[in-house]
């Protein structure tokens, strides 16, 4: 089989492709170029981050591995698609008073979609699309699931479930059933540089206000109760059950409890008003057909799936969940589970 991977530069999608050279694959490595264009790209930026300036190091990483490996490399300018999918969406959201996840934006339409896309585009004829996410795909009477990876605390089905049944029939995931301890030494064992590289903490590293480049907007920060307790330059510089950095003083720890784009305030409060035991979501993708209501939620990628009662409204879902959930976050996404099977997901519009 021939098959196109996308090569970040890091451990696992290098194993990745490794695994399948091993397997007897046809195997090409690409990367899509998507840092800087036209000024507006932010100009700082630290390393293990998926967008930043040093992009052209991790480039020169994977171009280093394809060679180990011994496949050929290409690199694929996404940079157009990348600003108008996931960088309008991240600063359009962020200037409404939510806190977006660009990942799985970037996941589901430019490097499942844009890349493979603009690689076919280019000349390149392959049967399957690979990465190096820690998740696996079963296929069972002509329809596709996702399922989490065996190791919860690496699992990242969470950012993938936006795919569509068309995507993940073409697409394979060979490190879904590895821990990431057998990855590190599979890369060892083969001689990898990068086999110790540490992994992306996140999808930018510098400061987000580059990214949104607009100028402060000064508000008020309050309480629960309307009273102002202090200002601030932007509510873009808040999120969602955030303590540090608040700048105002208290007799007790304060948290922010929601962005109110209207008055243009950050409203705080203390760690018992975080708590919420329902939501609402919107902008749905659904991977299975058939979903129950007895569920299995997650409000942030790092989270273990939470019991949750799903109702589904027309164009939108209603959770309620089994337990009180801390700090969830309006614009984030929340993912619904049956047992390891990921059923689909959407965006949080409301939380009570």
């Amino acid at each position: 089989m021939k098959i196109l991977v996308g090569l970040s530069g890091g451990v696992d999608s290098s194993v990745a492709a490794l695994l399948l050279k091993q397997q007897g694959h046809e195997v090409i490595g690409a990367t899509m170029k998507i840092w800087g264009k036209d000024g507006i790209a932010a100009k700082s930026g630290h390393k293990n981050a998926c967008y930043g300036p040093d992009e052209i190091e991790d480039i020169e990483e994977a171009r280093k591995i394809a060679d180990k490996i011994g496949i050929p490399y290409y690199v694929f300018d996404c940079v157009e698609q990348y600003e108008k999918i996931v960088l309008e969406n991240f600063k359009s959201e962020y200037l409404k008073g939510r806190t977006p996840n660009p990942c799985v934006f970037c996941n589901a339409y430019v490097k499942f979609g844009a890349l493979p896309l603009v690689a076919r585009e280019n000349g390149i004829e392959f049967d399957k699309f690979a990465t190096g996410h820690y998740a696996r795909i079963e296929n069972i009477e002509d329809k596709y699931l996702l399922k989490r990876g065996i190791m919860p605390k690496k699992d990242q089905s969470y950012f993938l479930y936006r795919l569509t049944q068309e995507q993940l029939k073409n697409i394979l995931l060979p490190l879904g059933n590895y821990t990431k301890d057998e990855i590190r030494r599979i890369a060892k064992e083969n001689g990898l540089e990068v086999a110790d590289k540490p992994d992306s903490q996140d999808f930018y590293d510098g400061d987000y206000n580059e990214l949104l480049n607009i100028e402060e907007k000064i508000g008020n920060i309050v309480d629960t109760k309307g009273n102002i307790l202090g200002t601030h330059k932007g509510i873009w510089n808040y999120t969602i059950g955030q303590r540090k950095g608040l700048g105002v003083s208290s007799t007790e720890p304060l948290y922010v409890l929601s962005l109110n784009k209207d008055k243009n305030e950050v409203v705080v409060g203390a760690l018992d008003k975080t708590f919420k035991k329902s939501l609402t979501a919107i902008n749905l993708n659904w991977i299975v057909d058939k979903i129950p209501s007895e569920v299995q939620v997650k409000i942030r990628s790092t989270q273990e799936p939470q019991k949750a009662i799903l109702k589904r409204l027309d164009d939108e879902v209603k959770i309620d969940f089994v337990e009180y959930q801390k700090s969830i976050a309006i614009g984030q996404s929340v993912v619904f589970y049956d047992n390891d099977i990921v059923l689909g997901g959407g965006i949080i519009d409301s939380a009570s």
